[in-house]
């Protein structure tokens, strides 16, 4: 019995000894990198900020056209015509067999 009880404290000891102490992680330098997270929280890195750019090309026939480096993001028809689609991303082009008129709404992100 008394072998048993020793061998047991015997292993118990080794194995505090075999546990993985932190001794970098102190109360300052936890409260150091604390205080570090939350300064990058309240003065975020520069985002660049961009502003949309949009102007309305009115052309006659069926198709308009936006200048280079717009997209189309909407269009319009005239006699009313609600049927449209944009083709290659920067032209209105009106479905309906009688259009006078077709406007394109052409915008791009700037710096």
């Amino acid at each position: 019995m008394k072998t048993t009880t020793c061998s047991f404290l015997i292993i118990i000891s080794l194995l505090q000894l075999m546990a993985p102490v932190n001794t970098e992680e102190t109360l300052d330098s936890v409260m150091k990198k604390l205080k570090e997270a939350l300064s990058r929280l309240e003065h975020p890195p520069h985002i660049e900020t961009k502003s949309l750019s949009c102007t309305s090309i009115k052309a006659s026939g069926t198709l308009a056209s936006c200048p280079p480096g717009m997209t189309a993001t909407g269009c319009s028809c005239g006699f009313a015509c609600g049927s449209w689609n944009v083709q290659n991303e920067n032209i209105c082009h009106c479905l309906c067999p009688i259009i006078d008129w077709t406007a394109a709404r052409c915008c791009q992100l700037r710096k």
